[in-house]
């Protein structure tokens, strides 16, 4: 199966060909974890994420167009999403679970929290990526990406947060993105 395209193992896939996709998850397995992990910072929560990416190409009748760009791209995207919808649900279930402590209790809990070495260095690295673009964007800007990619609120409830027409925090998102574009495409990276 390592000789097939990524193409040709989505179309074995949705033959039900189990090979193909433990191909597939080979190819994309670590990826998925990595990405998952970046956005969730848990490690229970990117590992249920990686499979729940899985079951989703497995399931899903949508289908990969190569047409319109990558497959590791379009696993990415689904992989967002899944992510998105894990941290929707943790913040659900938390916000159950805060109406029981106090909030000095709730401080003495995060003052104990210590971070492990790998998250320190994680979140390191991504502090430097972030302010080697913060020179391109506003302070308004970095913080729209925050809470839509890592936060995980929907264009909606960024709405409702910054008391503006859903119209206007979707432009803003866009023109954020056009700019991040922009500034990574002419340092040489791919989006």
């Amino acid at each position: 199966m390592q000789e097939y395209s990524d193409y040709q193992l989505i179309l074995l896939i949705k033959q039900k060909k189990q090979e193909a996709l433990s191909e597939l998850y080979d190819r994309y397995a670590s990826l998925i974890y990595s990405f998952a992990w970046k956005a969730l910072q848990q490690e229970d929560g990117a590992r249920e994420v990686v499979q729940s990416v899985f079951v989703r190409i497995w399931t899903t009748e949508a289908e990969f167009d190569p047409n319109k760009g990558h497959c590791r791209n379009w696993i990415i995207t689904i992989t967002r999403h899944l992510a998105i919808d894990w941290l929707r649900k943790q913040r659900s279930l938390s916000s159950q679970v805060v109406s029981y402590y106090t909030a000095e209790k709730l401080e003495r809990i995060a003052e104990l929290a210590e971070l492990s070495v790998e998250s320190q260095v994680e979140k390191q690295m991504l502090k430097e990526q972030i302010k080697g673009m913060r020179e391109f964007l506003s302070q308004q800007q970095l913080q729209l990406l925050e809470h839509f990619y890592w936060q995980g609120y929907s264009l909606s409830e960024l709405a409702a947060h910054y008391q503006e027409p859903l119209g206007t925090v979707k432009s803003r998102l866009h023109q954020t993105l056009k700019i991040l574009r922009k500034h990574l495409l002419a340092g040489g990276e791919e989006w």
